[in-house]
């Protein structure tokens, strides 16, 4: 099975595998270069929402995983926009979309990603066989479960952020070369150090499941009005 983690960046998406005999990175720019990776994969953990609510603000998964992650880092989980407002021009009109289905407003960081989520979205409902394939998960669960059940400090510091890279390299040390050549051949303007240690997560994870499997949030996930689940994946 070809496995990969995908998580977002400035400068669009950031990919990851540690296949045995081919691991490698790469930053992908454009929807085309995205899709060529949907295609290239039998499993992809990827760090975005993709099952949507149609007049529900949060989402059940997003509920559990608030709990899961406990109080000091529920801040991580932010819950998407409803489905109303996904082709919203601006940020204005997603947000009355958003009141007037749930009497709450949709935060900025969700709408950042807004077009993220689009994208993905169509990709879906266009290809269902990559429903499949394409896998929702969240970074910050699986390296509570790489440690045992609990987090050490947070990742926008040096000390969480360096303890996140060395539990991954603990199980694939070409990650500590990855981390070092990518902040080396791309700007923070372009990848952030934590979308790099993200993106490496969710690859090991999705290597990790076609031995032990994918468990869910919640454990038999619904659907949403366009037939994705809603749901976090993890190993």
């Amino acid at each position: 099975m070809k496995t990969a983690g995908i998580d977002g960046c400035k400068a669009g998406w950031i990919a990851v595998t540690f296949d045995d005999g081919n691991p490698f990175y790469k930053i992908l720019r454009t929807d085309d270069e995205l899709a060529a990776i949907l295609e290239s994969f039998d499993r992809i953990f990827i760090d975005m929402p993709i099952g949507l609510e149609d007049e529900v603000y949060t989402r059940e998964c997003d509920e559990l995983l608030r709990k899961k992650l406990g109080a000091d880092y529920a801040s991580s989980v932010f819950s998407p926009p409803i489905r109303p407002a996904l082709h919203a021009p601006s940020y204005v009109e997603a947000n009355m979309q958003s009141y007037e289905y749930t009497e709450k407003k949709l935060t900025l960081q969700a709408w950042n990603i807004t077009p993220k989520i689009r994208i993905l979205d169509q990709f879906l409902t266009e290809n269902d066989h990559l429903q499949e394939i394409l896998l929702e998960s969240h970074p910050e669960l699986i390296f509570m479960n790489l440690n045992g059940g609990k987090i050490f400090q947070k990742k926008n510091t040096k000390k969480g952020l360096r303890h996140r890279l060395d539990l991954i390299t603990n199980h694939e040390e070409i990650a500590a070369e990855f981390f070092r050549v990518i902040k080396e051949d791309y700007r923070r303007n372009e990848v952030e150090e934590d979308d790099i240690v993200d993106a490496m997560a969710l690859a090991l994870a999705a290597k990790q499941s076609a031995n032990k499997g994918v468990k869910s949030l919640p454990q038999n996930p619904p659907k949403d009005s366009m037939g994705l689940k809603k749901a976090i994946h993890y190993v």
